[in-house]
């Protein structure tokens, strides 16, 4: 069997995200099968600048095919776009541009699936919002495989997107929060899917005094691994843990591991260290008291799952549905929701060895049964053996023609987004059977609508807690 794995940027140096995620499943599954990566030449998630040259190359002895990105992203143009498009009433034709300008726009990756499409027995394409898998999985939808990596931002509520949910043979979703939010933005309960998420390549040997040596890092701290971004919550985390630590009587110290878009905080309790390999971060991971997760936007965390993998408990924003349903689910994490009480929690962690233990060792169990390799292996396995079993999906919905392409008949994005119900899913289900096709929603009748009904009935259906959005709302990105 020959796959295709099909991913907006791809190397070595990239150590988070939804590129680690594709980076793993591709290695994992060339075990299986015959693996192939199609990714662009950039390597910055910000310029979509051409980086690494055109052509194919390999890394850990995976093919690697790159295409150049035609261009780089403008980010006032694309500021606008996203303002015009999650704000106001618009066209699917403005959707389109604002694709486009998100990057990375790479027509020869597209025009490479079309002309290969019947190479490759499935292409997995990685990230629903940008323009390789939207344009790709419309190249070859009888053989794409949706891996979303969706967050409870505005893009979800795009008219385009919800065509390719309800189009692609399969899609691999990272949480049941994921899954039920494409469900009722999309009706695509009919698609094969699964729960699977993503392992990690965790070492059973991890040294905590050697990270402590190697940075001189002395007494107990937090971590927080991953892009130090306002998108990401670390605006909030600094302000709170500097709040923690003017209450006095803490020993506790913050160390950040990524490269940063923020200012530091100048203050003594606060270690920056960059971008570490991955050696040193698991190491720095098991040597912390616990991991800290303040984002507002996760399809699933590596971080929170590395951290549970190594015994140590996390601390996670509980405005993310979905931080806070792995905390839920996995008995292993604690959540705020405001200032007051990370400090509160923080604070029980830190003084409450027997709390602090028992939530390490209920997290390593929870990565052992949901997301150890093995399992994350056998599910993509099980979903191809039965997609070979079964007969294709109809082709997705096309596009409408010109002249309708460009009504402004489109909701605001971020109205959409609104509407959806609010909550960790209660679902512990990892895998459905196709069901009966739902009828397709129709487009919206007015420009302010702010959204459909089925969305009503799927809260009460799941039984989620609708309550209005509290947290920032992203303007996109990476």
């Amino acid at each position: 069997m020959k796959l295709a794995v099909v991913v907006q940027r791809y190397g070595s140096g990239i150590n988070g995200g939804a590129e680690l995620h594709a980076r793993y499943v591709a290695e994992h599954l060339a075990r299986h099968a015959d693996v192939e990566v199609l990714t662009t030449c950039a390597t910055d998630y910000v310029s979509w600048r051409n980086e690494l040259p055109a052509g194919t190359d390999t890394l850990n002895g995976v093919p690697v095919r790159r295409f150049r990105v035609r261009h780089e992203r403008d980010t006032i143009d694309f500021g606008r776009r996203s303002d015009h498009v999650f704000k106001h009433p618009h066209s699917v034709a403005d959707e389109l541009a604002w694709l486009d300008a998100e990057g990375p726009t790479s027509p020869s990756l597209v025009r490479f699936i079309e002309r290969h499409a019947a190479d490759y027995d499935y292409y997995f394409f990685f990230s629903y919002r940008y323009y390789h898998a939207y344009h790709g999985a419309r190249a070859a939808a009888a053989r794409a495989v949706l891996v979303p990596t969706a967050e409870r931002d505005a893009a979800i509520g795009l008219s385009i997107f919800p065509p390719i949910f309800r189009g692609v043979r399969a899609i691999m979703y990272n949480s049941p929060e994921e899954r039920a939010m494409i469900e009722a933005v999309a009706g695509n309960q009919q698609v094969p899917s699964v729960v699977v998420g993503i392992g990690s390549e965790v070492p059973s040997n991890a040294q905590p005094g050697r990270f402590c040596q190697k940075f001189n890092i002395r007494g107990p701290f937090a971590v927080y691994v991953g892009r130090i971004d306002e998108n990401k919550g670390c605006r909030e985390l600094f302000e709170a843990f500097l709040d923690y630590v003017g209450a006095g009587s803490t020993r506790l110290s913050l160390v950040l591991i990524g490269n940063s878009m923020l200012p530091i905080p100048d203050h003594p309790r606060v270690r920056h260290l960059g971008f570490l390999e991955d050696s040193d971060k698991f190491d720095a991971i098991a040597a912390s008291e616990l991991l800290v997760m303040p984002s507002y936007f996760e399809s699933l965390s590596m971080a929170a799952l590395e951290a549970w993998a190594l015994g140590r408990p996390v601390l996670a924003n509980a405005k993310c549905d979905v931080l806070k349903g792995q905390s839920v689910r996995s008995n292993a994490g604690l959540y705020y929701e405001t200032r007051a009480e990370f400090v509160e929690t923080l604070k029980a962690l830190e003084t409450n060895r027997w709390l602090s233990g028992a939530l390490g060792r209920n997290g390593r169990q929870f990565f052992r049964e949901h997301y150890d390799w093995p399992v994350i292996e056998r599910k993509y396995l099980d979903m191809l053996a039965r997609l070979g079993k079964e007969p294709a999906s109809p082709a997705i919905e096309p596009l409408p023609g010109w002249l309708t392409r460009r009504r402004r008949d489109r909701p605001p994005a971020r109205e959409v987004l609104e509407a959806l119900a609010t909550g960790p899913a209660p679902h512990t289900d990892t895998s459905r059977a196709p069901q009966p096709a739902p009828t397709r929603p129709s487009p919206p009748a007015s420009p302010r609508r702010s959204g459909s009904d089925r969305g009503h009935g799927d809260r009460r259906r799941r039984g989620w807690q609708a309550r209005p959005p509290s947290r920032p709302q992203r303007s996109g990105g990476a």
